[in-house]
C-alpha cells in the first residue's frame, strides 16, 4: 500500500507560479510564531468561496504560517485532496501513519506536500497534521486544479 501511495503522489509537482507577499511578516504586524500558544486562524479563498481554518501549534504549522499570505496553485488529486508540493521541506517531527478527517490540513513529508483533505476514502498514510478547515470543504469536490489563497486572520 505504501508503494501505491508513493507512486500516486508524484502527480503533485512543484509549480513556480507560487505567489508570496513581498512584505516580511514582522513588518506587516505579525511575527512567525504563535504568541501565547494561541491558535492561528487562517482565511482560505477559492474563487468566490471563503473558508476559515485553525492551524495547530506545531513546527509544521508554524513554518506554513510564516509563509502567509500565499497563493498556491493546488492540484485536485484522487477525488479527495487539494495538493501543493513545496520545493523545500517543512519540519515534520510528529509525522506518523494514520487515517485523516475530512477538512484536515496535513503535510506529507516524503513529497513536501501541503494537502487539504476534502473527501474520505479510509486510506492511511504518513502525515503531519497542520490544522483543520472550519467549513464546508465539499466546495473542492470536482473543482479541478485551482489557485487557493491563504491569509492570516486578524
Amino acid at each position: 500500500m505504501a508503494m501505491c501511495i508513493m507512486m500516486s503522489l508524484p502527480a503533485c509537482e512543484p509549480d513556480e507560479r507560487m505567489e508570496t507577499s513581498a512584505i516580511p511578516e514582522k513588518e506587516n504586524g505579525h511575527n512567525n510564531k504563535n504568541e501565547n500558544n494561541m491558535t492561528t486562524k487562517m482565511k482560505i479563498t477559492v474563487g468566490n468561496y471563503t473558508l476559515t481554518a485553525s492551524l495547530e501549534d506545531n513546527a509544521t504549522a508554524q513554518a506554513f504560517a510564516a509563509k502567509l499570505p500565499i497563493t498556491l496553485p493546488m492540484l485536485d488529486l484522487y477525488g479527495r485532496e487539494m495538493c501543493y508540493r513545496f520545493p523545500e521541506e517543512l519540519p515534520a517531527d510528529n509525522a506518523r501513519t494514520r487515517g485523516y478527517k475530512v477538512g484536515e490540513i496535513v503535510y506529507y513529508p516524503p513529497m513536501h506536500s501541503f494537502v487539504i483533505m476534502y473527501a474520505q476514502n479510509g486510506e492511511h498514510f504518513l502525515m503531519q497534521s497542520i490544522g483543520h478547515v472550519e467549513g464546508d470543504v465539499s466546495i473542492f469536490n470536482g473543482i479541478g486544479d485551482v489557485n487557493v489563497r491563504f491569509e492570516r486572520m486578524e
